[in-house]
């Protein structure tokens, strides 16, 4: 499902609808393979959907000059190849069942066909890249480097830094370099100078980690029919997210505080009456209020750097995109 709303600017809402419905064919052709097994599971992720997050924000990058609509195209295919590669890597590793509301690949195939398949798709962006120029090459392999080394300290833990900021670096590097990539590539087939791709790529990196952060308090405060999984998955899970953080490290010793800390200090939450008892108290502390106003932070430096381009449809789309992500969040 891709992430076409109210804040896109009416200027630009038809033409970015006609984008990301070309992205989409383009995208389901370049995971054809000659092999019928690699097809069928390159496909497996494509055909579940999702936001399409990073090819609109090609689209909304492109929208500041002429763009070369085939490069901006090939843009966004290379930016969701990477992005999904990531998916099936993170399934293996995290060890997951589903993705998606389908079964993981891993799940599905085993874990080393779920490996080669992400390796397979990063190669087809590679390709794609190389098309597109060198420039394109380097930022992709800078882009790469940058979700490695995510992963590695998403893996390893803050080992003695603060965990907050750690966490924070984390969804930068493994979240918000990708976006904020295809904000820049984008910008590159719309043939704007230094400056403004710039720009464009530090609008990506703010934005991206408010979009992150937002989904991760979606899964807190909203219903499943608002987040698309059930409520308190990563609590379920024992995956970190910046509420918990906050309610771990607050100051507050009232009783609802302790009990708080003590629930998430347990790890995972599979006990049905204590997972609900900690989302509950976690609803309800000054630690969600914390992560709100976090993710409001992260949204205003990126509506700060969308004011430095270009007046127009394209810009206001962007400051729309702004408030929406803070919107979501509560």
């Amino acid at each position: 499902m891709t992430v076409v709303n109210d804040f896109i600017d009416p200027g630009v809402r038809d033409a970015i609808s006609d984008f990301l419905g070309d992205v989409e064919s383009e995208l389901r052709a370049s995971v054809v393979s000659p092999e019928p097994l690699v097809s069928e599971v390159a496909a497996h992720l494509v055909e579940a959907g999702g936001k399409r997050f990073r090819p609109l924000v090609v689209a909304l990058g492109a929208h500041f000059g002429a763009a070369d609509r085939a490069a901006a195209i090939s843009s966004a295919v290379v930016m969701e190849l990477t992005h999904l590669a990531t998916l099936y890597h993170d399934d293996v590793m995290d060890e997951a069942l589903m993705r998606r509301g389908a079964a993981s690949a891993n799940s599905r195939w085993t874990n080393s066909i779920a490996v080669y398949v992400g390796d397979y798709l990063l190669a087809r962006a590679a390709s794609m890249a190389a098309d597109l120029g060198e420039e394109a090459v380097r930022l992709q392999a800078r882009t790469l480097a940058q979700l490695v080394r995510g992963q590695l300290a998403e893996t390893v833990g803050p080992r003695g830094d603060d965990p907050i900021r750690h966490h924070l670096r984390v969804i930068e590097d493994k979240t918000a370099c990708l976006i904020a990539t295809s904000a820049r590539l984008g910008g590159m087939a719309a043939g704007l100078p230094g400056p403004q791709l710039a720009t464009l790529e530090a609008f990506g990196t703010s934005i991206g980690i408010a979009f992150q952060l937002s989904d991760d308090l979606l899964d807190i405060a909203s219903d499943s029919e608002q987040s698309g999984k059930t409520p308190g998955t990563d609590l379920r899970e024992g995956v970190p997210t910046l509420p918990v953080f906050y309610a771990l490290e607050a100051a507050d010793t009232g009783a609802d505080a302790r009990r708080l800390k003590e629930l998430l200090s347990s790890g995972p939450l599979v006990d049905d009456a204590l997972h609900a008892e900690a989302l509950f108290l976690l609803r309800e502390s000054a630690a969600l209020k914390q992560a709100r106003e976090t993710v409001h932070g992260y949204a205003e430096e990126a509506r700060r750097h969308a004011a430095a381009l270009p007046s127009g449809a394209a810009r206001r789309t962007l400051d729309g995109l702004c408030h929406y992500i803070a919107d979501r969040s509560g």
